[in-house]
């Protein structure tokens, strides 16, 4: 049989580099000319798939999130799926952490950021929270996951200990704090998710009494 002439191009292989690329080198480095070296193609071809290079962007976000397990809804305790939920969607964006300014805007109109939306907010109204307080949770859990992605706590401060030994004498440990990035940022996730998720169960139980008195 004999080869295509031309490289086929697909919406899945354009996202694929473009997250490629955003991985290796950031937001910035992708262009509809960029993309098009990359693939082995004109630069037109890409217009047939995507518009502008906002809905590329989009696109690598949305694969992405279309990563993220939020099946725990529905099969577990409304806690343990914030939890586990929380730790997926962590694990992707600390993955690719390039993306995560787009991540930060909302879903938009992307189709897998609506879904886990609205697979998330429908398990917290069949965990009986009210609709206003589905939609708190919702949020509050996204500033969580995608503020811990921005960047690193232990990297934004300098290596150097003279920094720090007179004017700073509180932060004379700072600089060590790079040596320590994993179990200062991931510890950092894990006790503000476990701060959020208690907050949250003492608000339940005060909500289920006031619930069950007006029924």
């Amino acid at each position: 049989m004999a080869r295509p002439r031309h490289t086929l191009l697909s919406r899945e292989r354009i996202v694929e580099v473009a997250g490629q690329l955003v991985d290796a080198e950031g937001l910035e480095a992708v262009s509809v000319r960029r993309l098009a070296t990359e693939l082995g193609v004109a630069g037109p071809s890409l217009y047939n798939h995507f518009p502008t290079k906002a809905e590329i962007l989009d696109a690598v976000a949305d694969a992405v999130v279309a990563r993220v397990d939020v099946s725990f809804f529905g099969s577990h305790d409304w806690r343990e799926a914030l939890r586990l939920w929380a730790y997926s969607y962590h694990a992707e964006l600390s993955a690719h952490p390039n993306i995560v300014p787009v991540l930060a805007h909302g879903p938009g109109r992307r189709p897998a950021a609506l879904a886990m939306a609205d697979t998330v907010y429908g398990g917290l109204i069949a965990a009986g929270w009210p609709p206003a307080r589905a939609t708190h949770i919702g949020a509050v859990m996204r500033y969580l996951v995608t503020g811990a992605a921005l960047g690193s706590f232990a990297l934004g401060f300098d290596e150097d200990p003279q920094l720090y030994a007179e004017r700073y004498p509180h932060l004379r440990d700072a600089h060590l704090l790079a040596e320590h990035r994993r179990s200062v940022d991931e510890g950092a996730f894990a006790l503000g998710l476990e701060t959020v998720l208690t907050g949250l169960d003492a608000l339940k139980a005060r909500l289920d009494p006031l619930k069950g008195s007006l029924t």
